[in-house]
Order: structure tokens, then C-alpha cells, then sequence
């Protein structure tokens, strides 16, 4: 395994790309393939990654990558415990 990885660097390095795009190609493939692999669910990609579902989710949209977002629950509207007496009341 160190020796493909060496091959790796080897490859980056004699190509002429820098740190931060080597580490957005690594981190862009690493995150295609999980969610290939877990048939885009998020949250089993994440731990197979072994990073947290937001932090997966933030890299997604950083590297653009395409997926479902979750939808997030609508938010229920609270009523003051006034309102509530009020409305019992009557």
C-alpha cells in the first residue's frame, strides 16, 4: 500500500501540483467513490469516511459535488404557553 501511495506522490509532485490541489483530488475522489459505494446515502458514506454527516455534506458543496440534500423538517411554530391558556379558556 505505501508503495502506491509513494507512486502517488511521485505522479503529483513530477506533475507540478501543489499541496492544497493534491489534497482537493484525494478528498474529491475519496468522497465520490463512498457515496458510490453507500448508493449516495450521506450518513453511511461519512462514517465509512469517518467524518461527521455535516462535514461530508460542507465538502460536497466545496468540491461540488452533486448528491441528494436532506430535506429538513418544517418547523413547527410555537405557541406561548398565553396563547395556549387563552384558547383552553374559551
Amino acid at each position: 500500500m505505501k508503495e502506491r501511495f509513494d507512486a502517488l506522490i511521485d505522479h503529483l509532485a513530477n506533475a507540478g501540483f501543489f499541496l492544497e490541489q493534491a489534497v482537493e483530488i484525494l478528498e474529491k475522489g475519496m468522497i465520490e467513490r463512498a457515496l458510490r459505494t453507500t448508493n449516495t446515502n450521506q450518513s453511511a458514506a461519512a462514517k465509512l469516511l469517518g467524518i461527521h454527516r455535516n462535514t461530508l455534506q460542507r465538502k460536497m458543496v466545496e468540491h461540488k459535488i452533486a448528491g441528494k440534500r436532506p430535506r429538513r423538517k418544517p418547523v413547527a411554530r410555537a405557541q406561548s404557553k398565553t396563547v395556549r391558556r387563552r384558547r383552553k379558556a374559551s
